[in-house]
């Protein structure tokens, strides 16, 4: 037998691609065998939610263009992108005449096309800070302007579902250190990479060094000598199935890189059926003060890196997967509507974000547009938000993932509706 061994979920259940491991499986996978979790679909699939954090605060601005609006013209007289058609390849790509792409999204419009990408634009925090650390924490926490909560969004959404079936692999994030959104009572699991398995596990780490493997053998507590043996056991199951030899279906190409690596990781574990509910990474490098670009430049080499990897996301799960799996990418906020003197742009408010899965109801920019001109902007100089961020996360956590009780997923917030319907 090879040691390329992966096992995959069908209708009725979990069935293993190799005949050897049938009898190595750990109890967590003969679990999902005998019983879906709480938020299966109705036909036994379940549903994942991916999210994706553009840390360092994207020029929303550049990446969904409004070429309809003269003032976007005026303000970014060198990083404004052109209107359709105005400059062949370095041209915004048309959404819907008033709305369009940066050029180097290009990918993404077919998605789009097939209405399976949604975008949500003057979208993110109703507080004003333009500090990258607050406004990361007060987006993962879900609570503007509170910085004592303990607990991230998805975190507290995994509480108010509990799943007594639930693998360890409900909840991964696939960085180095668990991210805020994921922190809290629930479990959750980070690592950088299926092969080596360097996993830090919430509260399990705490005043441990050397990984998943070391902190076992120490046996910290109860609570981990019970479901750290499921992880362990997780653990060596997955490099049984050598992760290193995954080949993606239909054609997908990831970038090279962190960020393609952690997507193409993601859709090994959809496609294994391990249970996974909620997935979680993150890509830097979108501060853009100085020499920020239009249709080329720091900006489009980052835009195409992203494009690339959501597409190759989408295209390797395939049309059948993604009925079951919704993307949801976000920033801390959004930047100047002018550009500053040295080609970029500064912290600002607003923002966009992309909604993307088989059950969107896509081919739709959603959301108020509030213009820019002078007096439309938030203080003189940014977006104005009109969407609450915390109204896509309800609408994505309630219509894909099942949450019923959103007061205590969103402390302190009643979602505004301002989105309702972009699910199915």
């Amino acid at each position: 037998m090879n040691q390329n061994r992966r096992f995959f979920l069908k209708s009725s259940g979990l069935a293993l691609a190799s005949v050897g491991l049938v009898g190595a499986a750990p109890s967590f996978l003969r679990r999902v065998v005998e019983a879906q979790g709480v938020s299966a679909a109705p036909n036994g699939r379940r549903k994942t939610l991916i999210t994706i954090f553009q840390r360092g605060a994207v020029d929303g601005l550049n990446v969904v263009v409004p070429h309809g609006e003269r003032s976007y013209y005026d303000l970014r007289p060198q990083i404004a992108i052109a209107q359709p058609g105005k400059a062949g390849g370095d041209s915004a790509v048309d959404l819907d005449g008033f709305f369009g792409l940066h050029p180097a999204l290009a990918p993404l419009k077919p998605l789009w096309d097939e209405k399976r990408l949604a975008v949500v634009d003057a979208v993110g925090s109703p507080d004003n800070t333009r500090s990258h650390f607050d406004a990361q924490d007060y987006m993962e926490s879900a609570t503007p302007g509170v910085k004592s909560t303990q607990d991230g969004w998805l975190n507290r959404y995994m509480q108010t579902r509990p799943d007594p079936k639930a693998t360890p692999f409900r909840a991964i994030s696939m960085t180095q250190n668990l991210p805020r959104a994921l922190q809290g009572r629930a479990g959750a699991v980070a690592m950088r990479n299926l092969s080596d398995f360097q996993i830090r596990a919430g509260a399990y780490t705490a005043g441990v060094q050397g990984g998943f493997e070391g902190l076992y053998e120490q046996g910290v507590n109860d609570v981990l000598r019970g479901t750290g043996k499921e992880t362990f056991e997780a653990v060596n199951f997955l490099k049984q199935v050598n992760p290193a030899q995954y080949k993606p279906e239909n054609g997908a190409q990831y970038p090279n890189g962190e960020f393609g690596n952690a997507l193409r990781q993601i859709a090994q574990l959809v496609k294994a059926g391990v249970g996974l509910e909620v997935a979680f990474t993150d890509v830097g490098g979108w501060d853009t003060h100085r020499g920020q670009g239009g249709a080329r430049g720091q900006l489009a080499n980052l835009l195409g890196q992203f494009a690339q990897g959501l597409y190759a996301l989408v295209t390797d799960l395939g049309p059948a997967r993604m009925q079951d799996v919704v993307v949801l990418t976000m920033s801390e906020f959004g930047r100047t509507v002018r550009q500053n003197g040295t080609g970029g742009t500064d912290h600002g408010h607003a923002n966009a974000m992309f909604v993307i899965g088989g059950a969107v109801r896509g081919g739709k920019v959603y959301g108020q547009w509030p213009g820019l001109k002078d007096e439309q902007l938030y203080e003189g100089r940014d977006l104005a938000l009109t969407t609450d961020f915390r109204d896509v996360f309800g609408e994505v956590v309630s219509k894909h993932l099942g949450a019923v009780d959103l007061k205590k997923v969103f402390p302190g917030y009643t979602p505004e509706g301002k989105v309702r319907g972009m699910l199915g």
